[in-house]
């Protein structure tokens, strides 16, 4: 429940009583999700780490926080879906663009976009929220296919990291909707 109103004009209203439909999920709900817990983030590489934080296995869609404490990169790869990304704090771009994001900004990747996610030197380490859907197509140096990266790579990733750190491999099933 949420906390009780004080001197909000709104105090007097009451909460719905019907909140899900039938056959809806409920919500998601995780307190601190760009927390500093590192056994929370999943190595995605040496220096580029992932906290998830909704995953749909159905959809092959997911959103997680990224994190770099210090320069890194991720792989090239290619979106054939659409990427949406909103800077918490640190400083991050893609090679192949002539802008650099830090806290606050906001990028929408459209569908077809190759490139390679860098992090930079910050004071402050890199966190991004990203909403990726379907899957990350590995790239070569020649910007050629070289493998993939889906929802079920990421779940069975992020399974092995948790019951690596003792957070248990259930854990990520709680973000299933």
């Amino acid at each position: 429940m949420a906390e009780k109103p004080t001197h909000e004009f709104w105090r007097d209203l009451k909460p719905l009583t019907n909140v899900f439909r039938p056959d809806a999920k409920p919500e998601v709900y995780l307190p601190e999700a760009a927390t500093d817990d590192e056994r929370y983030y999943v190595p995605f590489t040496e220096t580029v780490s992932s906290r998830p934080l909704w995953i749909s296995p159905d959809q092959n869609k997911w959103c997680d926080i990224l994190m770099a404490k210090e320069a890194g990169v991720i792989n090239r790869h290619y979106h054939p879906h659409e990427v949406f990304a909103y800077t918490i704090s640190g400083k991050w771009g893609y090679l192949e663009h002539d802008w650099t994001a830090t806290a606050g900004d906001f990028i929408f990747e459209s569908p077809g976009e190759g490139h390679t996610l860098v992090a930079y030197d910050h004071k402050d380490p890199m966190k991004v929220f990203f909403q990726v859907t379907g899957p990350l197509i590995w790239l070569d140096a020649k910007g050629e296919p070289d493998g993939y990266f889906d929802v079920h790579n990421y779940i069975e990733m992020c399974r092995d990291h948790y019951e690596k750190v003792g957070l248990g491999a259930g854990l990520i099933d709680t973000l299933f909707r």
